[in-house]
């Protein structure tokens, strides 16, 4: 499959045989390939060269995948270039600590040329779609938010991060996250996360929790959904991780809070009820009734 728009891919691979077979199958493919020895070189074709993706190796003398994935980030030019880690070990310590530096996929040595060939395909798809997105809305900075009943005006007026707010709020339930807001919006992880952070006072995944809480408690309160539903709805593919979040936003589970608001809804309609009545003798009384 040759590739028309000839992205270009950089492999930063210290292993030559390994390094030569991704190149070789890439090229194949139609793309333009960069190889890397290691990641002090790695870092340095991508500051020339500005690839399309990265696929790096962890385990590597000198510097390792974590610090050169660091170094990129760090940089505007090459903060927002997605990055594919190399590792022979899959551990979760060793996953977490990728993805919160940035890291947006994985893949796990020995992989097979399918393997690889398709987590790039779902890279450049997901980039694709994000910036058709950024582009169609990014001058629509003075949008006002939807006042249904899963909507919530809860980003503080801030133009600079408006962008950032519209893109949260227009994919918030498709379970965003830091990487592809800040792709939406053309920064780094790292340097949107200390932007927002320091004008805000709240990391950009605080603000998606947010945006998805606000959206969470008109459904609990106003219909008869599943909690598992409300939780897909507003971005959850595990209702369990939804009902984490929930407890730590609001001292109470979703279930045990939407009793609650029913209770307090049905005290409110009683003591309005009673007030009504409570009227309508004191008319009688003074009607000489």
């Amino acid at each position: 499959m040759i590739h028309e728009s000839s992205k270009k891919i950089l492999v930063i691979e210290d292993d030559a045989v390994t390094r030569n077979v991704f190149l070789e199958v890439l090229e194949a493919e139609g793309f333009n390939t960069i190889g890397a020895e290691n990641g002090l070189a790695g870092i340095q074709q991508a500051q020339e060269h500005l690839p399309d993706l990265v696929i790096c190796d962890i385990q590597m003398p000198d510097m390792d995948g974590y610090n050169v994935l660091t170094r990129l980030r760090q940089h505007p030019d090459t903060g927002i270039i997605p990055f594919i880690f190399l590792t022979g070990s899959n551990t979760q310590a060793d996953l977490r600590k990728g993805m919160e530096l940035g890291a947006d996929d994985y893949l796990t040595k020995p992989s097979t040329i399918e393997d690889l060939l398709r987590a790039i395909a779902v890279r450049f798809e997901k980039q694709a779609l994000l910036k058709y997105w950024y582009t169609n809305n990014y001058h629509q900075l003075s949008r006002s938010l939807a006042s249904s009943t899963n909507s919530e005006s809860i980003f503080p007026s801030i133009p600079q991060l408006q962008p950032v707010f519209d893109f949260i709020e227009d994919n918030y339930h498709q379970g965003i996250t830091l990487s592809d807001v800040a792709v939406a919006v053309g920064y780094s992880p790292a340097y949107l996360t200390n932007r927002v952070a320091k004008q805000t006072g709240e990391t950009v995944n605080a603000w998606i929790v947010k945006r998805r809480m606000a959206a969470a408690r008109p459904l609990l309160q106003n219909t008869d959904r599943t909690i598992e539903q409300i939780a897909i709805t507003v971005g959850y593919q595990n209702t369990c991780h939804f009902s984490r979040q929930f407890r730590q936003h609001h001292g109470l589970s979703p279930k045990t809070w939407r009793k609650q608001q029913q209770l307090l809804e049905s005290s409110k309609n009683g003591k309005l009820q009673l007030i009504k009545n409570r009227g309508s003798l004191e008319k009688l009384v003074s009607l000489g009734c």
